[in-house]
């Protein structure tokens, strides 16, 4: 089979690979950071203040920790806690039962680290497709059976891989139209200290009214129009005019280049890594619990990524 000649700049491969494994080496002492043993008794204190009925017993850093490792079952995780007990004489293992509930109660906003953010973020946003079976084709072959999928909407920062808009949907929700609730959290997270100079799409948002919300929040776009679109205002006069600037620079291939259109792959890497570090399906059975564990898996991404920043 012939091959095809890759088009555009090379990437420049410019990384330390000596602090590169490093960082890889570090992803694993994310689960054993103990950092919140420290506070146990001051966040337990602040968060029985006021409290009516039985006191916490547990502070919620501990029960966030254990929920990012949430591809073990329940009693398994009760099994971890307790080992990890032996090891440190002031930690209380909790029981499955209580991990179970308190997750279930968990806060599942999204965890953003803002320090690392640069002072012109650059934001990528895509979707992707989680499994809700691993009962696999021949089960899908065989018995017509179809479940479908969950759908991710994420907004992600080029620089530091975070994940600063999050949604979640079936997979009837086309991608357009979480847009600007996505472009919404993320000026939330970003703040006035690191302003959203540009974001990055394909084509499926292509779009009147993102184009107009991108304009209202002065940010730049770098989103892939048709190449048919019309160069004259259709009911967005910014999209028109990013329409020209493609055409006056000479085509896609020239256009893309100016924008940094070819960065919109790193919402890609960032699917990506979830699903090897995490899987590509849920354990949970309902669609809520689905959605929850989900948001768990994203805000363990993000703490890691700010662990190996």
């Amino acid at each position: 089979m012939a091959t095809k000649e890759r088009w555009g700049r090379p990437y420049p491969d410019s990384r330390n690979w000596s602090i590169y494994n490093e960082r890889l080496v570090r992803c694993g002492e994310f689960y054993l950071s103990l950092e919140f043993i420290e506070q146990w008794d001051d966040l337990l204190a602040r968060m029985n203040a006021g409290k009516r009925g039985r006191p916490f017993q547990y502070p919620e850093p501990f029960i966030a920790r254990i929920a990012c490792i949430h591809v073990f079952p329940y009693r398994q995780m009760e099994g971890f806690a307790r080992q990890l007990a032996t090891f440190i004489p002031t930690l209380r293992a909790a029981d499955y039962t209580t991990l179970f509930r308190r997750i279930a109660l968990l806060d599942l906003s999204l965890n953003v680290t803002p320090e690392l953010l640069a002072d012109d973020v650059v934001i990528s946003v895509d979707s992707t497709g989680i499994k809700v079976t691993n009962r696999g084709e021949w089960m899908r072959e065989k018995w017509k059976v179809q479940r479908g999928w969950i759908k991710v909407h994420a907004m992600i920062d080029v620089e530091t891989n975070q994940f600063l808009g999050l949604e979640i949907t079936d997979e009837m929700v086309p991608d357009d139209r979480l847009f600007v609730p996505l472009l919404d959290q993320v000026q939330q997270h970003c703040g006035k200290e690191h302003p959203v100079h540009r974001v990055l799409g394909d084509g499926a948002y292509d779009g009147n009214a993102l184009f107009n919300a991108l304009e209202h929040w002065g940010i730049l776009a770098g989103i892939k129009t048709r190449t048919d679109a019309a160069t004259h205002s259709t009911g967005s006069p910014y999209r028109a005019e990013c329409v020209r600037d493609r055409v006056r620079s000479g085509g896609y291939r020239l256009w893309s280049l100016v924008p940094t259109y070819g960065m919109r792959w790193k919402a890609e890497g960032a699917f990506s890594s979830i699903k090897q570090i995490v899987g590509e399906g849920v354990r949970a059975t309902s669609q809520e619990g689905m959605f929850r564990e989900i948001r768990m898996k994203v805000n363990g991404y993000n703490m890691l990524v700010a662990l190996v920043a």
